[in-house]
């Protein structure tokens, strides 16, 4: 029987068969990187729909490798081979050459204050922002500002699409103070927020986080849910401009993975 290893053997012209392994490793990787506690060989199979025989080659060569290895229970997690990946990940999350240039084209587009965000070590920070041109605008919030996610646009959004343990882990009690009246500090409210958000794929704070402003943020595409772009806008001209500004965002972030 032909394993997916000897199918890399074969000649350079037969294209499909590497793309597809290399697919399906970057499937496991980031299956096993998003679990809480590891996975089994089994929950990875049938997890992406793999045959058992592909999973455990798969698995083999990745723990050969040391960016995969088995726990005490027996469970694949990252290994110390991962750590490099994830250090550039961190370091390379949101450099300059790709969001910034993505912020300064909302305020073109909009007119309004841009910013982006992004999680950083547990937390969603201020990545990159630009003042906007219209006479009455908004204050930008400083670059590394990390407070109060469930208050703003791009912290509701990034939250919504983050993974539930990432999300749990962020959003304690304790976190959830009001910033205005209008924020919600209830949890279940928020969480039933966050499910709409998530389908939805755009998230909206009206005056949440500053009396008599409103915000907007839709994701990046190319950045798994990782780094989200927004404006901030006067509330009047905010809803009175909402589908306009949506439209505009979406273009805007599709451009990050050109």
């Amino acid at each position: 029987m032909t394993g997916i290893l000897e199918v890399e053997a074969r000649a350079p012209e037969d294209r499909k068969p590497r793309i597809q392994t290399a697919e399906r490793t970057v499937a496991v990787l980031i299956a096993v990187a998003r679990s809480l506690d590891g996975m089994k060989a089994k929950e990875i199979s049938d997890g992406l729909g793999l045959p058992r025989q592909v999973t455990y080659h798969l698995l083999h060569t990745l723990l050969g490798t040391g960016i995969l290895r088995k726990n005490l229970q027996n469970r694949y997690v990252l290994g110390l081979a991962a750590a490099p990946i994830a250090e550039g990940f961190r370091r390379q999350l949101a450099p300059p050459e790709i969001v910034a240039p993505r912020v300064r084209a909302a305020v073109a587009a909009t007119g309004e204050t841009a910013y982006a965000s992004g999680w950083v070590d547990g937390k969603i920070v201020v990545l990159a922002t630009a003042r906007g041109r219209s006479a009455v605008q908004a204050a930008e919030v400083p670059h590394g500002f990390s407070g109060f996610a469930h208050a703003r646009a791009t912290g509701k959004l990034l939250l919504a699409l983050a993974d539930p343990g990432t999300r749990d882990a962020y959003l304690k009690p304790e976190t959830l103070a009001p910033v205005t009246g209008h924020t919600i500090t209830d949890s279940k409210i928020l969480a039933d927020k966050l499910r709409e958000i998530a389908g939805q794929r755009y998230a909206v704070d009206e005056e949440e986080f500053s009396l008599g402003l409103c915000c907007l943020a839709v994701p990046f595409d190319g950045f798994d849910g990782q780094v989200a772009l927004g404006i901030s806008v006067p509330a009047e001209r905010f809803h009175a401009n909402f589908d306009a500004y949506l439209e505009a965002l979406r273009r805007i972030a599709r451009m990050a993975d050109e």
